[in-house]
């Protein structure tokens, strides 16, 4: 099975501009998270998606493989589909089976949790993939940037939100975690490339814009997403309080 690692990285982050430029002790946001893909046997390439020159010309001094993507993309998803499009377009006979979207301001991402996302694909029937962790705080499960995930007896994702789901009726918030085992979303996707193509091209869904999640759309038009657990802890930088608390802690 063909397997393409794409990294999107844009320029003009509204909470930090300018973010995969960013610098972790001597090396930058974009490279660290590049290096910590390659790692990751499953893959046999990885590209940075890139909408500014600057990052194009980093990835390019640092050794690593970038394409120019439109700047009109709303999303990771739509950035990756345009890659696959162009190495088709250039090249028809090299055909990718399945492609993994990994943010590009997870600077420590494990390559075992791109393992376990594409272990998925072993199941031919599977659409797309994605990860999720226990939640074990308070904290955690009522901080609505942090989306949670109802999982299916199958494995399978039936609901994203960033609210606290389920509800957990007659009963004090401070016991909801005894009560029930709470998931949340770790945000690395997998597609199959003909699925990848055909969800970039369905229409917002209400539920996606109430929520502000693409996943959304996929579940509202059947689209199925397996989940698998991890146990590793996903440090995503989204603002310049994060990249210093991260740089405190190198």
């Amino acid at each position: 099975m063909n397997i393409l690692g794409i990294i999107p990285a844009r320029y003009a982050s509204t909470r930090f501009p300018g973010k995969p430029l960013a610098m972790i002790g001597k090396r930058s946001m974009i490279q660290r998270v590049y290096e910590q893909v390659k790692k990751a046997d499953v893959l046999l390439d990885v590209i940075v998606a890139t909408d500014d020159k600057r990052i194009e010309n980093h990835v390019k001094d640092f050794g690593g493989k970038v394409m120019m993507t439109s700047a009109d993309h709303e999303n990771g998803t739509d950035r990756c589909n345009e890659v696959v499009k162009n190495i088709q377009e250039k090249n028809p006979e090299k055909k990718w089976d399945v492609v993994v979207n990994i943010q590009g301001d997870e600077p420590f991402i494990d390559p075992s949790q791109i393992k376990i996302v594409t272990s998925c694909f072993s199941n031919k029937n599977a659409q797309i993939a994605t990860l999720a962790k226990i939640i074990s705080t308070k904290e955690e499960l009522f901080n609505t940037n942090i989306v949670k995930i109802i999982i299916g007896k199958n494995n399978k994702a039936i609901f994203f939100s960033r609210q606290a789901i389920p509800f957990i009726r007659n009963s004090g918030k401070d016991n909801w975690l005894i009560k029930h085992e709470f998931y949340k979303h770790i945000g690395i996707y997998a597609y199959r490339t003909d699925v990848l193509s055909k969800i970039t091209q369905l229409k917002k869904s209400s539920l996606e814009i109430a929520e502000s999640l693409e996943q959304l759309r996929w579940l509202d038009n059947a689209y199925e997403i397996d989940v698998r657990l991890t146990n590793i802890e996903s440090v995503g930088v989204d603002s310049p309080d994060d990249l210093k608390n991260i740089i405190n802690n190198f």
